[in-house]
């Protein structure tokens, strides 16, 4: 046997490598597809889902931009449609697309007919007149706009006081929450004592008591000391902290590591310069997170408002809503235009707040 047959050429010794490695290019190219396929689907799934969600809100913007009678004639349409008039012999009749002989033409419906026949003439030239089946025929509607709906609403009831007397409540509260549950949060990650733990499970346990436990004796005490009818009690009650913001603050910072404390304290630092300097700074996004939980709800709370504040001058945004909604009830493209005004503060902070907002909820609790 001679030495070339005996001994294999380069090229044969490569191309089990070669086939192995198409191989592979074509497994990874298939998985790749595959992968693009399902975040296709996953794509399309979560546009569905932000088309429902937010359809109510686009119905909202278009009904705050109706009139009465747009409301009442496409009251489910999300285009501020309305049905086109004109006027013919000083009268305002629909206007329709109808076909005569064929030809397609406008004409108005000033008649209408048993069995569904309706009498129609040319705006130009009255005297013409068809019989024409008006189901057959299409009647034609333009877009129209009424922006004014917003300044008419917030003429009709003092929103201005009602929109300070919110501010006041949300943002001073939320000041107060923070303190409070920053310094108890702290208090139960950082420090240990006998019980403590007892204590900690006894404060989380207050988040199953419903309000309407505590109400009563609240408002009793309230009236006792005068504080009923004014923000007081929406205000200072937030000072002294709530289990659901201290238990997320809490989690948040047991992930900060203990050795920063200890640095801290080395360079001189006293318990409050180390929530001061060191803790409070790492848990900025957990403190985003549980404002925006606060701005929420006390944004959109109507139950104890309803309850404390009795003068209108006192009322807040959630209250004046109401007794709007509850005055001017046909007025539905008003309620709407107010009640846009009023979800929009909301969204515009959470939006600009969104990112540290995520990452606050996403890093809280999680041990590291």
């Amino acid at each position: 046997m001679s030495v070339s047959e005996a001994t294999p050429s380069p090229k044969q010794e490569q191309l089990p490598a070669v086939g192995r490695l198409t191989q592979e290019k074509r497994r990874v190219g298939s998985v790749r597809r595959e992968n693009l396929v399902l975040k296709g689907l996953i794509s399309l799934l979560l546009a569905a889902g932000a088309v429902i969600i937010m359809t109510p809100i686009l119905w909202m913007i278009s009904a705050s931009l109706k009139d009465v009678n747009q409301i009442r004639q496409r009251s489910m349409t999300l285009l501020p449609l309305k049905y086109t008039l004109v006027e013919v012999n000083g009268e305002q009749e629909p206007l329709y697309q109808v076909t005569v002989d064929g030809e397609t033409r406008q004409m108005a419906l000033i008649r209408n007919r048993p069995e569904g026949i309706g009498i129609f003439v040319d705006p130009q030239n009255p005297q013409e007149e068809h019989l024409l089946k008006i189901d057959e025929q299409l009647q034609l509607e333009h877009v129209e706009l009424h922006p004014e709906n917003y300044a008419n609403a917030l003429t009709k009831a003092p929103f201005d006081t009602y929109l300070l007397n919110t501010l006041l409540v949300t943002f001073l509260g939320m000041a107060g929450m923070l303190f409070s549950c920053s310094l108890v949060a702290y208090g139960f990650s950082r420090f240990r004592a006998p019980g403590i733990n007892i204590l900690f499970l006894l404060l989380l346990s207050t988040i199953m008591l419903p309000r309407q436990v505590t109400l009563i004796p609240l408002y009793v005490l309230f009236s006792k000391i005068g504080w009923v009818n004014s923000l007081l009690p929406l205000i200072v009650p937030q000072f002294f902290a709530n289990a659901y913001d201290v238990f997320l603050l809490r989690q948040f910072f047991m992930t900060i590591p203990l050795s920063m404390d200890d640095a801290a304290r080395i360079d001189g630092a006293n318990p409050l310069q180390v929530l001061w300097y060191i803790i409070l700074p790492q848990a900025r996004p957990a403190l985003v997170a549980v404002g925006i939980f606060h701005f929420i709800y006390a944004w959109n709370d109507f139950y104890e408002p309803l309850i404390f504040l009795h003068s209108q001058e006192k009322w807040t945004l959630a209250v004046g809503l109401q007794s709007f909604n509850a005055v001017y009830t046909i007025n539905t493209h008003e309620i709407m235009a107010v009640s846009l005004l009023m979800i929009i503060p909301p969204i515009i902070i959470f939006f600009l707040s969104q990112r540290i907002f995520t990452q606050g909820v996403v890093i809280s609790g999680v041990k590291g």
